[in-house]
């Protein structure tokens, strides 16, 4: 299962066993927040990854992108501008709306549901940001089949605080940040917060035929305003008011596999998102209620050259087509909790509770318009224009119940069940006349025991199962049968088996957390692709299909230790392992594994202060090699990126030099497979590489 790497990880696991004998002197709590409750992440029964703030400050663009690399088996899939779309241990979608907005990774942004929508995710003024690895069936629902990401923006603060930032960089890189806030002086029981953050870029990407160097160039802005309000000591209310715009061209797919484009017209992959959200916070006897409403509107303009050239690259053959979707996503969501107070043998209280009620409502709204024109010269009748235009209309609606119960057997074991009950409805219709309406009625939970061994080591062993909703496939007007035989498809279910560990050892200077899971798949979702027609890109659609079932199983381990005052090291390793198993309409897949599965990735890296106020921060990050897609056995390379940065701080300054991608590392991060060069439109292999190296100064100044 683990080949040679087995040997290594599974020392560290039962190192840790045997460590646990030491005793920890107090340091500063690492607490998970994405959770009913806060509570300490060596007291988490899931396999989970915490950023903090001072790791996501230090990045040179923020952008979730950037910081993805640091999770082992958290991958994305780029087309164009930002990702997207993420998959967590090998499952989640790869590729835009062609149907059912269904994600399989949760994405939630102050606990506002953002769900296949991960390009908005900037972290400047973020708090923490958290990877929950494994289905969250009970936490969020169908949204979350494989896991969930967590952000947390920066709350409003008890005094006045401020930070700034300046990045000036190679391809354009310029960025501006600022964030202040405190409480108002004539009212302290109000306080707010304010940041805004600019990011411009070039882009990594040459436009050989328009001779312009910015065709994928980012205009990136953030701005958001926190108020937090007690107007008495059991009631809390917290406003939240977003604003997200990505102006960002798209420019990236390329003929030969260089960085250099050929297209005439570039496209764009920009999103425009303005959110809101108010939280009401009452405290009451033994629990505490909880309002959390949040609505957010959208606008996403997504288009692109479909064929990736120009007139003078197809002569003598016309070969000119152009695709562009124009998106508005409205959503809604309220959620009310009740939880109660935390459980405490000292007052013979066993049991903690969480209970509620949730709804989602999402309204979308697509005009999509495609243009072609194709001809041969050896053909009398040529060339042919085409060009068609669309629209449809979709809304869903999630309403769910759940519950949780931790139970104290003893001081040192608890055991935690719960459940979630989901009730999910969809209507559909657009102007070629297809109509859907499906329906789905889900349920999941987990059961997990927690065993204290000593102070400061906790093991857990759990069962999860987690789902996901149904759905139906667009874009196969003119394919065959048997494709459109296959325009509905059915929800998935995956349980998940999860043992792991979180100890600290040796005075507290190592943490070291391990998982170990095994998930089966039931009715697994897959994404194929087909080209109806061979020489019009505009025609090439992606297919939602169940198969049978499959596996995903593997291990993970995160361990970080201060071998000094002056020098960190921390290490993040997974192992997977997937299948795609009993699949009868497609024999050739099965044993096979599943697309976006590394089977190793890795962050491993260095903090170092040399010298009173100089620092040094290093880490490399990698990925084994893994299949581009279910639909053929194209894969990947295999990867390792080095990234260094050179900084001096002194009282409130802080000036750091920065390299992404030292050692310009060539590497792929999204293929495809189809035909796309007249005339013979002989499937090929087309990659989307990553970014180059890059380097650049940041200045910044807290006040």
């Amino acid at each position: 299962m683990f080949t040679q790497n087995r040997t290594f990880i599974l020392t560290l696991f039962f190192l840790s066993l045997f460590s646990r004998e030491i005793v920890s002197e107090t340091l500063e709590e690492i607490v998970v927040l994405g959770d009913w409750r806060q509570v300490s992440a060596g007291q988490e029964d899931s396999s989970v990854v915490l950023l903090d703030a001072q790791t996501i400050k230090s990045q040179s663009m923020q952008h979730f992108e950037q910081l993805s690399y640091l999770v082992p088996n958290l991958n994305f899939a780029a087309s164009d501008s930002r990702a997207r779309y993420f998959q967590i241990r090998g499952i989640g979608e790869r590729s835009g709306y062609q149907g059912t907005p269904n994600s399989s990774v949760g994405f939630l942004i102050d606990d506002i549901d953002y769900s296949g929508q991960g390009g908005i995710a900037t972290t400047f003024d973020v708090e923490q940001i958290e990877i929950h690895r494994g289905p969250q069936g009970s936490r969020i629902g169908a949204n979350a089949l494989a896991g969930l990401i967590y952000i947390r923006t920066k709350d409003p603060t008890d005094v006045f605080e401020a930070n700034s930032e300046i990045t000036l960089g190679s391809y354009g890189v310029k960025s501006t940040g600022l964030a202040f806030g405190g409480p108002f002086k004539e009212n302290e029981s109000i306080s707010y917060r304010l940041a805004f953050r600019k990011d411009k870029a070039d882009g990594f990407r040459k436009n050989l035929y328009l001779k312009q160097s910015d065709t994928s160039r980012k205009d990136e802005s953030t701005g958001r305003l926190k108020i937090n309000w007690e107007p008495s000591e059991k009631t809390t209310i917290k406003l939240l008011v977003s604003r997200v715009d990505l102006n960002d061209p798209a420019d990236i797919w390329t003929l030969d596999g260089s960085l250099n484009t050929l297209s005439d017209r570039p496209g764009m992959d920009s999103q425009k998102t303005s959110s809101y959200g108010l939280k009401i916070f009452q405290d009451l006897e033994g629990f505490e209620l909880q309002s959390l409403t949040s609505s957010t509107d959208t606008d996403v303009i997504f288009s692109y050259d479909a064929d990736w050239g120009n007139e003078a690259s197809w002569s003598p053959f016309i070969y000119d087509y152009f695709s562009e979707t124009l998106r508005d996503r409205k959503t809604f969501g309220q959620e009310f909790r009740l939880v109660s107070d935390e459980a405490d043998l000292n007052r013979n209280k066993k049991i903690e509770w969480v209970f509620g009620v949730s709804y989602l409502e999402i309204k979308e709204y697509n005009l999509k318009k495609d243009d072609g024109n194709y001809g041969d010269p050896s053909d009398p009748y040529g060339p042919y224009a085409s060009s068609s235009s669309s629209s449809s209309n979709y809304k869903s609606e999630n309403f769910s119940i759940f519950s949780n119960i931790d139970y104290l057997l003893s001081e040192t074991i608890k055991l935690s069940l719960g459940v979630r009950w989901e009730d999910w409805e969809s209507e559909y219709l657009d102007t070629f006349g297809d109509e859907f309406n499906p329906s789905n009625h889900m349920s999941g939970g987990k059961i997990s025991l927690i065993k204290k061994i000593e102070n400061d080591t906790n093991i857990f062993v759990s069962i999860a199962k987690g789902y996901k909703q149904g759905g139906f496939n667009l874009g196969l007007g003119l394919a065959s049968d048997s494709l459109n035989n296959n325009l509905l498809y059915d929800p998935e279910y995956l349980t998940n088996y999860e043992l792991g560990i979180n100890s600290k050892a040796m005075y507290s200077r190592i943490n070291f957390s391990a998982v170990m899971f095994y998930s089966d798949r039931e009715d697994q979702q897959v994404l194929v692709s087909t080209q109806v027609d061979p020489s019009d890109p505009n025609t090439f659609s992606f297919l939602t299909k169940n198969a049978a079932e499959g596996v995903n199983y593997g291990l993970e381990v995160n361990m970080t230790m201060d071998l000094n005052e002056n020098l960190n090291v921390f290490a993040n390793l997974a192992l997977l392992e997937t299948e795609i198993k009993n699949w009868k309409s497609r024999a050739d897949l099965e044993g096979r594994a599943q697309a976006h599965a590394p089977k190793r990735s890795y962050a491993v890296g260095l903090n170092w202060n040399p010298a009173q106020n100089y620092y040094v921060r290093l880490d490399v990050t990698g990925k084994s090699s893994f299949y581009y897609s279910d639909s053929h056995d194209k894969q990947s390379k295999s990867y390792s990126l080095t990234n260094l940065s050179l900084g001096y701080q002194a009282d409130q300054w802080n000036a750091e030099l920065w390299v992404r991608n030292a050692f310009d590392k060539y590497y792929s991060v999204r293929g495809f497979y189809f035909g796309n060069e007249p005339p013979n439109f002989q499937d090929t292999l087309y990659e989307r590489h990553g970014d180059p190296r890059h380097s650049g100064v940041s200045l910044r100044y807290d006040f």
